[in-house]
């Protein structure tokens, strides 16, 4: 091979500097897509939450069928792990259902209490599946960033990222329904979320 020719074929590759350059940009843009902010990747992890809510939602009915309609109920619980604990094991072994898959919280072992460590959803406790308005209010959430009553438009999810209501980044949560159906909502509520009194919102802890 002439020198001319030995040239021209080494203008045609990649050196190794220029192909580390395109990996990095590569590696660079996959993280931004796919990181736990990234709206692609919660919108992924949104509908595997909504899975995880409607399989609660199995050991609700369930455990409402052999309690008269009544849901999980623990006086003076303060956060939703006591309630949903009622659940364990008896009417789910299954204990990461109860772990937000768009959020970072660590699932239980299988079977084990869930009082040891901390869920993802808040719990609307107090309502019975034989209301013949549940259908009309949720039971269960994405964690809120407070436990009070809400109007349509006011903030029910983070809308920065930041904790509290954070299990979606700052892309809004989940809403299990007393029929079973999940709605979603931006960081500001879709819709109005009253409760009457004998009803309580716990968190999960924080």
């Amino acid at each position: 091979m002439n020198t001319s020719s030995h040239r021209s074929a080494r203008r045609g590759g990649f050196s190794l500097l220029e192909l580390l350059i395109v990996l990095f940009i590569m590696c660079g843009l996959s993280a931004m897509m796919y990181n736990f902010g990234s709206a692609r990747r919660q919108k992924t992890q949104k509908a595997l939450c909504q899975d995880n809510l409607q399989k609660i939602y199995i050991a609700l009915q369930v455990f409402a069928k052999d309690e008269n309609g009544r849901l999980p109920l623990v006086t003076n619980a303060v956060t939703s792990e006591a309630p949903m604990d009622l659940l364990v094991p008896r009417y789910s072994a299954d204990t990461s259902i109860f772990i937000c898959p768009g959020g970072r919280d660590s699932a239980r072992p299988a079977g084990e209490s869930l009082q040891q460590g901390k869920i993802s959803y808040a719990y609307y406790m107090g309502r019975r599946l034989d209301d013949p308005t549940v259908a009309e209010w949720p039971v269960l959430s994405d964690r809120q960033v407070n436990t009070s009553s809400k109007l349509k438009g006011d903030a029910v999810f983070s809308s920065t990222g930041d904790s509290p209501g954070n299990n979606h980044h700052k892309y809004g949560g989940n809403f299990l329904m007393g029929d079973g159906s999940v709605q979603e909502s931006g960081p500001a509520a879709a819709f109005a979320l009253p409760f009457p009194t004998n009803v309580v919102l716990l968190n999960p802890k924080p």
